[in-house]
């Protein structure tokens, strides 16, 4: 396992935990928000570092904020960047513990 680097935390802003994310979970796939402006590399070697599992692949989405009203008041939903983080075969990163 790599020590994980300052940055490596930089990088990973959180686990993302919905039922569509604990659902690809049996597919070997792990779904965290990243920073905005992270390359599909640098998710590769900070989820690598943090946990210490091998990945496969990386695949990213953007998301725009939504614009929304709630209780007659004009807001905006902050855009996010997801990344899908495809594990090798018998790799496992258990979320319900922290880093």
């Amino acid at each position: 396992m790599a020590n994980p680097k300052p940055q490596d935390f930089d990088v990973i802003v959180s686990p993302i935990i919905t039922e569509k994310a604990t659902r690809i979970l049996e597919n070997n796939q792990v779904v965290f928000k990243v920073s905005p402006n992270a390359t599909k590399p640098q998710i590769k070697v900070a989820v690598e570092a943090l946990f210490g599992v091998k990945v496969v692949g990386v695949n990213t989405l953007n998301i725009k904020g939504k614009n929304k009203v709630f209780k007659g008041i004009r807001g905006k939903r902050a855009s996010i960047r997801k990344a899908m983080v495809t594990l090798a075969e018998g790799q496992t990163i258990d979320l319900s513990s922290g880093v």
